[in-house]
């Protein structure tokens, strides 16, 4: 076990720099961004999203230079596993959530078709460099269409939301500093959360796929989870599912992009038929639970339904620890 000692070290010390690192990110960055007068919803939308994501396309870029794809594969499609089963379960049980936003609703059916747009890409089990830029076009579109968007439905209540939740305001000086710090100690923990991942899944003999949808997934998910608890506290219900819809579409446009861009290989073909099926059908659940049924009644994801979530992801666990035996 003491082989074991030091690998699991750096996951917990790569998970602890890695959650620090991003929200100092965030910090630096939206600053930055507004000593050039950028708009506030653009900051909210775009660096406050890209921030809860960043740790999972750091870790997803590295694993695959390294060539561990199906770490980084793991990563990218488990992340959206634990982000509705774990996460929003976990939320959903604590705080009950209402959901108002007509821009939430409609980016529900999106984030659906992305899912089954990169399911049909991937089904040859491999993940090329055309695949990658198509993901990563489609991202950069996606942002643009919730920028628009959001500036054009000024009486929904998720833009304010968004703007709520920015950061405080520093100097420019102070910004350039946290900026320039987060994304090193971005690198650097994701480097080091990687290698003590891949040491783990060597010494128990398992594939990096497999650290990947569980613990690299987990870890990385924690900023979702603090965020998406943080807005639940302060009733801004549409924020918190909004921070998991929002990371959910980065994590596969942006996220599963990457090992394509970065390193094309094939794939496990278990990912087709075991997990990103459990993905495609936590988000349709998502959607069904989110629907409001009757018409005087507005969306609500009530302790029911994320206790329902939480059996579901565990229930996926089970089968994943099945599949190591």
């Amino acid at each position: 076990m003491t082989a074991l000692l030091l690998p699991a070290l750096a996951i917990i010390i790569g998970f602890v720099l890695l959650i620090w690192s991003a929200d100092k990110f965030v910090l630096g960055a939206s600053n930055t961004a507004r000593s050039f007068s950028i708009s506030p919803l653009i900051v909210g939308v775009v660096i406050v999203g890209l921030g809860t994501s960043a740790p999972e396309m750091l870790v997803s870029a590295i694993a695959a230079a390294e060539g561990n794809t199906g770490l980084s594969i793991g990563n990218a499609i488990g992340s959206n596993i634990t982000n509705i089963g774990l996460m929003l379960g976990l939320t959903a049980l604590f705080y009950p959530l209402q959901i108002h936003s007509k821009l939430l609703k409609r980016e529900m059916p999106i984030l659906l078709a992305i899912l089954l747009l990169s399911y049909y890409l991937l089904w040859d089990q491999h993940l090329s460099f055309f695949d990658g830029l198509l993901l990563l076009v489609l991202m950069f579109a996606m942002l643009g269409v919730t920028i628009w968007e959001a500036q054009h439905h000024s009486k929904d209540s998720l833009p304010q939301e968004i703007l709520d939740e920015l950061p405080e305001e520093i100097t420019k000086s102070q910004a350039l500093l946290w900026l320039t710090v987060g994304i090193l100690v971005l690198i650097v923990s994701s480097r080091i959360l990687v290698w003590g991942a891949v040491e783990v899944a060597v010494y128990f003999n398992v594939s990096d796929l497999i650290i990947g949808l569980t613990i690299v997934a987990i870890g990385t998910s924690l900023p979702e989870l603090a965020a998406t608890i943080a807005a639940a506290r302060k009733q801004e219900f549409d924020l918190a599912v909004g921070n998991i819809i929002g990371s959910n579409i980065f994590n596969i446009l942006g996220v599963m992009a990457l090992p394509g861009l970065i390193h094309p290989d094939s794939f496990d073909p278990v990912v087709l038929t075991r997990d990103y099926p459990a993905m495609i059908g936590l988000t349709i659940a998502l959607i069904l639970f989110s629907i409001a049924w009757k018409k005087q009644h507005m969306s609500h994801l009530g302790r029911v339904k994320g206790l329902i979530f939480l059996l579901v992801y565990m229930l996926y666990m089970y089968c994943l620890y099945n599949g190591i035996k």
